[in-house]
């Protein structure tokens, strides 16, 4: 998957995507607290979403583990950009969760807040995969390898739990459905 190329190569690769030029890796640093920001509000929403998911418990469960990994990956993310001299951007940070607590409020007054959960996210998830994708190119445009790997890491636990959702949120629906039916039944 990694990019590398010999004193040969690099000559022939457009200047902006030569390892370590000045804009790659400036491109690099915004993306990567771009993505520190989408996890701290992956983190908000997806606590807000467990703490209402009584009636689900594998789903609560996946997204308790989830939320482990968002905050280590968030922590990540940091570690990337101390590495490379810079530090996360707290104006992006706090925009990224209030959205995050929007989100999660806007949930608690919908009577299917289970199934939009679902749906926000499985999108959620893919543009965390098409974020770190970015990343993992721009990583190794800069030169950047190890930010590179860590990039990888993360993609492979975000494609996991998109996966996850994709497998689940068929059975979580069907549960929905049927809940929902037992209570009209219960009402007649």
């Amino acid at each position: 998957m990694n990019t590398y190329y010999t004193p040969g190569e690099q000559s022939r690769v457009a200047p902006s995507m030569r390892a370590g030029t000045g804009r790659a890796k400036e491109e690099l640093v915004d993306w990567l607290r771009d993505a520190h920001a989408m996890e701290m509000q992956a983190e908000t929403m997806l606590k807000g979403q467990a703490a209402r998911l009584e009636n689900y418990p594998q789903l609560k469960a996946r997204i308790e583990q989830h939320i482990t990994e968002t905050q280590r990956q968030a922590r990540d993310v940091e570690g990337c950009l101390k590495s490379i001299g810079e530090d996360t951007s707290a104006l992006k940070d706090t925009s990224g969760k209030a959205v995050a607590m929007m989100q999660t409020m806007g949930g608690i007054v919908m009577g299917d807040e289970v199934i939009k959960g679902a749906l926000v996210g499985y999108s959620f998830e893919h543009m965390e995969i098409a974020s770190y994708t970015v990343l993992i190119a721009a990583a190794e445009a800069a030169g950047e390898h190890e930010v590179a790997s860590v990039c990888e890491r993360i993609l492979a636990e975000e494609q996991a739990m998109a996966e996850w959702l994709s497998v689940h949120t068929p059975e979580v629906v069907r549960k929905y459905l049927a809940s929902k039916e037992a209570d009209v039944q219960a009402k007649r």
